[in-house]
C-alpha cells in the first residue's frame, strides 16, 4: 500500500492559486426626496397698507397676523442665500451623478 502512494505522486498537479484585485463595488446612497416647499403668501406693507390694515385691526375686519419686516439689504441677503442653497444642491447632485456615470463606465470595462 505504501509503495502505491509514492507511484502516484506523479500525476499530482501542484494547485495554482491566482489572486484577483478588484476594487469593491463604489456605495450609491439614495437621493434624498425632492424638497417640498410651502407656499408663502408674500404682502408688501407700505406705510397707506399698514394704515388700512390697522383701521381694519381696530374695526375688527382684519385678521390678526404677525409681520416681520426686512430692510432692502436684509432682503437681498435672504435672496443671497436663497441662491447660495440652490448652487450647493446643484454642485453636490452633479457630484453624485459623476460618481454613478464613473461606476457604471468601470462596470462595463470589468464585464
Amino acid at each position: 500500500m505504501m509503495a502505491s502512494c509514492s507511484l502516484m505522486q506523479s500525476s499530482i498537479k501542484p494547485v495554482q492559486v491566482k489572486s484577483i484585485a478588484e476594487r469593491p463595488p463604489m456605495y450609491h446612497p439614495p437621493l434624498p426626496y425632492p424638497m417640498s416647499l410651502s407656499e408663502v403668501d408674500w404682502e408688501i406693507m407700505t406705510p397707506e397698507l399698514m394704515k388700512i390694515y390697522l383701521q381694519d385691526l381696530e374695526n375688527g375686519d382684519a385678521p390678526r397676523r404677525a409681520y416681520y419686516s426686512l430692510s432692502s439689504k436684509e432682503y437681498e441677503n435672504l435672496s443671497m442665500d436663497m441662491a447660495e442653497i440652490t448652487r450647493w444642491s446643484k454642485d453636490i447632485l452633479s457630484i453624485i451623478k459623476y460618481y454613478r456615470e464613473y461606476d457604471k463606465q468601470e462596470e462595463k470595462t470589468n464585464e
